[in-house]
């Protein structure tokens, strides 16, 4: 039996990225099913989902035995404990630890940033300045990050060697961080950067533009910039299947029936969903690119 995933948008819940994150990075996505509602506000979560009781909330992992766990670090240790193969946490001791602190302190702190500045992966602003919290809060991720990384060697793009449950739980973070433009020190904008490539962050944000769903409490009217980490290509929805490079999508290996146009060359996908997550970012996603480089 599979675990059950449930988590919110893509684009803007933050612990459900953390959730799909430590999953991806782990490699356990084929053992997981995952079921995305769309809230239109926060108030709107439990009456979305109440057969999730008593958790009620996203992300929302079920066991297979159905025990439900709804919160991200339970979440985190229990499948930690479950998949001791996949390393979750760093496998040395004092790196270990310094992973649980860190991971720990984003669950419990950081007030001014979570309350006041949601996560929105559909947008980057500019022009803004950090009030005085919030750049107490900026200048405490600086110092935790460059601790861990020294303390750890790391000579990774990761807090304590490889990734691990604590990038997974500030992944949402970083993305925040992203969104609002604020300044950063020198170790946090490396370690944005290195979230904001990452292809498995990289393939949610595509998943959550395909969807297109807005949740309006975490919009803000402020100049809008790029989002910092443009793919190379993108590609575009075409309703011409008469000359497809595949017959087959390269996600369900199903026949095709809905069609992207990139470069020179048309590819099918067997629905709009698969069609549209590859649309926003082709290059994170392996299945399409082993069609697409072939």
């Amino acid at each position: 039996m599979k675990y059950q995933l449930t988590i919110g948008n893509r684009l803007y819940f933050s612990w459900s990225i953390a959730a799909v994150m430590m999953i991806e990075h782990a490699g356990l996505m084929e053992l997981v099913d995952i079921t995305t509602v769309y809230p239109v506000h926060e108030a709107d979560v439990r009456p979305r989902i109440p057969h999730l009781a008593p958790a009620r909330t996203l992300p929302t992992l079920t066991l297979p035995c159905g025990t439900q766990l709804g919160d991200s670090m339970a979440m985190a240790e229990e499948l930690a404990s479950r998949h001791p193969d996949r390393n979750m946490w760093p496998k040395d001791p004092k790196a270990r630890a310094i992973a649980r602190y860190l991971a720990n302190e984003m669950h419990s702190s950081f007030g001014a940033l979570r309350s006041s500045w949601p996560v929105n992966l559909r947008h980057s602003y500019k022009g803004l300045t950090a009030p005085e919290d919030v750049q107490a809060e900026l200048d405490r991720l600086e110092l935790i990050w460059t601790h861990a990384r020294q303390t750890t060697g790391s000579q990774t793009p990761w807090l304590c060697g490889q990734y691990s449950i604590a990038d997974a739980i500030y992944a949402p973070m970083a993305t925040r961080l992203t969104t609002y433009g604020f300044e950063l020190g020198p170790t946090s904008q490396a370690y944005v950067s290195a979230h904001l490539s990452d292809p498995a962050l990289r393939r949610l944000r595509a998943a959550g533009l395909a969807k297109g769903a807005v949740v309006q409490d975490c919009e803000r009217d402020f100049e809008r910039a790029p989002w910092p980490f443009v793919p190379a290509q993108i590609g575009t929805a075409t309703q011409d299947g008469s000359q497809t490079v595949n017959t087959h999508c390269p996600y369900s290996g199903t026949p095709v029936e809905h069609f992207m146009r990139l470069g020179d060359h048309t590819y099918g996908f067997c629905n709009a969903m698969c069609r549209d997550k590859t649309m926003y970012d082709p290059e994170a996603w392996p299945e399409f690119m082993g069609i697409y480089q072939s």
